[in-house]
């Protein structure tokens, strides 16, 4: 005989443990969180680079203008008692054929595990970013984008100077101040670190800000210190390459100011300055080359104006004073001055609009670049 209250029997049962599993899921998000984010940017500009004795000029689609483009993972785990364990893996990646950037590392832009805590503040190891570049984006109106217009250019370390192998502590916010300080015991692992095994076959480095808030006003400074291999500072083990920022913005609503100044030392953070010089390139260098006796001043005065809630207007002029000749062959005082723009189509995505242009670029007496691109981002 069929009973006719056992299928819905087996359906109670089943809705109640799927409601069970659903609960128990729920709980476990709550406590653990992974996100998915990323950013693609794209457009179409124009560069010349001009000097005595070379001129070239290209034209074509450009990437990682306004923000780099990536693929990311965010996750976060609550301990418990105000203290989580969190990482962030960070791929970047050139949409305009789809490669690999960071030297084709998998996670490139970033890969950091640690810890945070709400009383104690955070600690993180793995490849990420310098405090002058984390600081500094904060100051410049270009941010730690638009290629040669931002900060970077003519003061090395706020442009977006990645460390291997950096154990990274950020306090907790204190009346306004924050202090952040790292050690990378190798601050780049493509490079040659010479025959030996000896810590002192790593190019080791030293980074650390400070930073305050209050109000409309935020004030930052910033110290990194970079001591080469024997490899790399050509037999001078002792070489070590410095550089000190200070920089300050005012929000006055109508209109942000920005300032910078700083000083570099027995040597130069690559950035985007020496990359583009004929005879030499970013993977030559490194992050950094090391000329003993060179020192460099660097200025900046920049602007934002909001224009509406979706249009705003951006500009800088920076230059860099060198001392002596020891770095690239000449010792010419080097200016940048930029304008951009932004409009914001949607919460996600915006389109974009600079012109930089540089005189004595990299100190060379006489050489310019000029770039002028436009773009387009989505975030997601």
């Amino acid at each position: 005989m069929t009973l006719p209250f056992r299928k819905p029997v087996k359906k109670t049962l089943l809705a109640v443990a799927l409601t069970a599993a659903c609960a128990g899921a729920g709980a476990a998000h709550a406590e653990t969180a992974v996100t998915l984010y990323g950013i693609i940017d794209i457009g179409v500009g124009y560069e010349r680079i001009r000097g005595d004795s070379f001129h070239a000029s290209r034209i074509g689609e450009v990437h990682g203008v306004a923000s780099g483009s990536r693929v990311g993972l965010r996750g976060v785990e609550d301990l418990g008692n105000g203290l989580a364990a969190v990482f962030t893996l960070e791929s970047g990646f050139a949409p305009t054929d789809g490669e690999r950037q960071q030297g084709g590392r998998l996670f490139g832009r970033q890969a950091t595990l640690g810890l945070n805590s709400t009383q104690w503040g955070r600690l993180e190891f793995g490849r990420q970013i310098n405090m002058a570049s984390e600081l500094f984006s904060l100051i410049d109106p270009f941010g730690t984008s638009y290629n040669a217009a931002n900060l970077g250019t003519t003061l090395g370390a706020t442009n977006t100077m990645r460390l291997d192998n950096l154990v990274l502590y950020h306090s907790p916010v204190v009346s306004g101040f924050q202090l952040g300080v790292g050690y990378s015991f190798n601050a780049d692992d493509t490079l040659d670190d010479g025959p030996g095994f000896a810590t002192a076959d790593n190019n080791r480095a030293v980074t650390a800000g400070l930073s305050y808030t209050n109000g409309p006003l935020f004030v930052a400074a910033a110290y990194d210190s970079l001591r080469g291999n024997a490899a790399a500072a050509g037999g001078q083990s002792s070489a070590r390459l410095r550089e000190y920022s200070l920089g300050a913005t005012y929000d006055f609503d109508v209109v942000k100011v920005a300032a910078s100044v700083g000083q570099t030392l027995d040597g130069w953070y690559v950035g985007q300055t020496l990359a583009i010089m004929p005879g030499g390139s970013e993977q030559d260098f490194g992050y950094f080359k090391l000329a003993d006796g060179f020192r460099a001043t660097s200025t900046m005065l920049g602007l934002t104006v909001p224009v509406s809630n979706a249009t705003a207007v951006f500009t800088s002029w920076q230059r860099a004073a060198p001392n002596n000749s020891k770095l690239t062959g000449d010792d010419k005082i080097f200016n940048v001055y930029a304008l951009g723009a932004t409009y914001t189509l949607s919460k996600r995505t915006n389109v974009y609009a600079y012109a930089s242009y540089g005189h004595n670029y990299a100190f060379r007496d006489g050489v310019t670049d000029t770039a002028v691109i436009t773009g387009i981002r989505h975030q997601f």
